[in-house]
């Protein structure tokens, strides 16, 4: 082999080298940012119920794994409870919009969080694999209240918040009803964008191994995170869908490919100018309609 030659390919092979340890580093600092949410980095919780003239109650769970979450309860006129999840890096005060009107509805309100938001404990984001745990603890917390009536217990779900809440109707046969707003079909699905949208990167080649990154740090399998998996187990019970055309966060797709994974009694809405868990903003009045007709007719009866 020729010298240069020689030299030529020596060379290639160390920028190969540089450029894959370099991107190696680069994509595992991201992920480390993306899966641990430390409380002193988190949203303040800047706006309660009280802002909107609703009475309501300071509460907190523990997890079957031992973390303190913070909620807030409105009580029900009618019996009914819906559970406002928050979705990613956001907290209970991102609900109170749809609080408010559920409740004026007659609706009650748990206005949930997560574990590693809001004022939690926890400072590591898993995207459901333990999320579904805290779910479940504001579930139980239902079941204590006498002003509760546990047949009639539904979800509001938005972004991550959207994607975890299927994946937990999917396995507690008793909430009655879920709806969603911009869900994330899957953690897979949503990575190109939520890597532009949160990290600044271009997808290629840095989503995939941030995904990777994430889920050896965060301990979660992101084949197991995803939601067109299970949102066909929730059926018979209802399933409302809700996505925006114009969503910068996940694929507009995503509601799609929720619905047609989803089984009857199934319905998608679809709001071509809405951005990401936009549409109250653009169409108001037609998502007050479609959210309590949604649960008047699978809760209430009506």
């Amino acid at each position: 082999m020729k010298k240069g030659i020689k030299i030529t390919l020596v060379t290639l092979a160390i920028i190969i080298v540089v450029a894959g340890s370099a991107l190696m580093i680069v994509t595992r600092s991201k992920a480390i940012d993306m899966v641990h949410n430390p409380i002193g980095t988190r949203n303040p919780v800047s706006e309660s119920p009280s802002d909107y003239g609703i009475a309501y109650e300071d509460i907190s769970v523990t997890t079957a794994d031992g973390l303190k979450l913070a909620g807030w309860f409105i009580p029900s006129d009618n019996g009914a409870v819906i559970i406002a999840q928050h979705g990613l890096y956001g907290g209970r005060n991102n609900m109170v919009y749809d609080a408010d009107l559920l409740h004026r509805h007659g609706y009650g309100v748990l206005l949930s969080s997560f574990r590693s938001h809001d004022v939690n404990e926890g400072d590591l984001i898993t995207f459901g694999k333990y999320e579904v745990q805290d779910l479940e603890a504001w579930y139980l917390y239902l079941l204590t209240r006498s002003d509760v009536d546990s047949t009639k217990i539904g979800i509001l779900g938005e972004s991550m918040g959207g994607m975890i809440t299927i994946i937990y109707t999917a396995q507690n046969p008793n909430i009655k009803a879920l709806a969603v707003h911009s869900a994330a079909p899957s953690i897979d699905a949503a990575a190109d964008m939520a890597v532009e949208h949160f990290a600044g990167l271009p997808a290629f080649p840095f989503a995939p191994l941030i995904i990777w990154w994430g889920e050896q740090i965060a301990g979660f399998d992101s084949n197991e995170i995803d939601a067109t998996k299970w949102i066909g187990q929730i059926s018979p019970r209802p399933v409302l869908i809700m996505m925006g055309g114009q969503d910068d966060t996940i694929p507009p797709e995503s509601g799609q490919w929720l619905y047609e994974a989803a089984k009857e009694p199934k319905e998608l809405w679809f709001v071509p100018e809405a951005g990401h868990h936009g549409i109250p903003e653009v169409r108001p009045e037609e998502y007050e309609q479609k959210v309590i007709g949604f649960f008047d007719k699978y809760l209430s009866g009506e």
